[in-house]
């Protein structure tokens, strides 16, 4: 059962208080073991790995609780969004370096299990990666034809009726690259017919010409097969990720606490940018599950509900993507679209104004567009890169073992 926010708002767990289970179950497990007489009580060389993990568990809250306390405007921005991949990058190096110290762990019993899941995992993140970077390169696209929608409309003494009819090309051929994947062919049609007053003729035509074009929007680039689903992978790499038990904190000198956490972030980040970006069978449907013992569940679980709550919304629900950028593309090329198609040739005065100011909109977003999706890309291109890396790790790591164990 998923834990909503809510759950945490009357709770304040302390950043000490994971230690202190650790330490008690550790305690209790020697004691069990003694009376036993299986096992006798032996120093932990690992003296300072529980000062490491608390310290790990309290840069997660610190990070979480910076996204989460973003207004719901920038929520899902291209600065929020590239804020939470360096985030991501930051705690993934932190990660690293906790394993690499400790590595004679990582290569035993239960550790090696939980990495080769998280490993699992990452092959599993790699694509979603590779998917966004395709629905970054697609919003590029729609990018090129605000530009041209600008070109027919701005820095013009007036703006006349050949100049409405460049930038409704480029408009037309907009909204249609933006339709939903699962929108139906009677949707695409229907969607055409409110393009143009005079279209009653043509539907048929528009039909298969937009559906072309749409088709072609989704094939500019491609790295993932045909029947690849976001949805699908999401399900992927958030299977059987639960929170560690008391038997697996003790034996794992509380390590299985931070890749837990690892897996939770790296599942969260990942479904943020399918919820952001357009890609391949987008869907939201994962839930997350997390103990109150963990300080950075209430701040990640806002941020999921908020999310959420911004998908279900009626103008959000048929979107590529929840990115904030592209729902300013959506609003301010309809509004222009409806203001042109209602408007009579020459244009008066107030009629004028009235599409500059929209013009001015289109501007805004298509600047905001042209300065951010590169450092956007070479984000998600470094989170890949990172993920590459701790790959490499953890498999030299456990190749040793099984090396060793042969």
């Amino acid at each position: 059962m998923r834990m909503s926010a809510t759950d945490f708002q009357n709770s304040s767990p302390s950043l000490a208080h994971f230690g202190r289970a650790i330490r008690s179950l550790r305690r209790d497990h020697i004691q069990v073991l003694s009376m036993e007489g299986s096992a006798t009580p032996q120093h932990n060389p690992n003296s300072n790995l529980e000062q490491e993990l608390e310290s790990f568990q309290k840069q997660v809250t610190d990070k979480f609780l910076d996204l989460s306390s973003v207004g719901q405007d920038d929520l899902l921005s291209l600065s929020w969004v590239r804020k939470l991949l360096d985030s991501f990058i930051y705690l993934h190096e932190e990660f690293r370096y906790i394993l690499h110290d400790h590595r004679a762990l990582v290569s035993k019993p239960p550790v090696d299990r939980m990495m080769t899941d998280l490993l699992e995992r990452n092959v599993k993140a790699l694509d979603v990666c590779n998917a966004i970077r395709d629905g970054i390169d697609e919003i590029r696209q729609w990018d090129k034809l605000l530009e041209i929608v600008l070109c027919a409309l701005s820095n013009q003494k007036s703006i006349g009726e050949g100049q409405y009819r460049r930038a409704k090309k480029a408009l037309i051929e907009l909204s249609i690259g933006m339709l939903d994947d699962r929108d139906s062919n009677a949707s695409v049609a229907q969607k055409n017919r409110s393009f143009s007053r005079n279209s009653a003729g043509r539907d048929h035509h528009h039909h298969n010409h937009h559906h072309r074009l749409a088709s072609h929007f989704r094939s500019l680039s491609c790295s993932v097969s045909r029947n690849w689903s976001a949805a699908k992978q999401l399900l992927a790499i958030g299977n059987n990720l639960n929170a560690p038990r008391g038997n697996d904190l003790v034996a794992s000198n509380g390590l299985a606490v931070i890749i837990f956490t690892m897996s939770s972030i790296l599942l969260f980040v990942m479904w943020a940018l399918v919820a952001a970006i357009p890609c391949q069978d987008r869907g939201l449907l994962v839930q997350f599950s997390i103990p109150r013992t963990f300080s950075w569940a209430a701040p990640l679980l806002s941020i999921y509900e908020r999310i959420m709550d911004e998908s279900k919304k009626r103008e959000r629900r048929n979107s590529r993507g929840l990115l904030k950028e592209i729902h300013q593309i959506e609003k301010c090329t309809r509004l222009l679209n409806e203001l042109g198609d209602s408007s009579r040739f020459p244009l008066v005065e107030e009629k004028e104004g009235e599409i500059r100011h929209r013009v001015q909109e289109v501007s805004q977003v298509f600047e905001a567009l042209k300065d951010g999706l590169d450092p956007l890309d070479r984000h998600v291109r470094e989170v890949f890169q990172k993920i590459v890396q701790s790959q490499t790790q953890g498999l030299d790591t456990l190749g040793r073992l099984n090396h060793h164990e042969s």
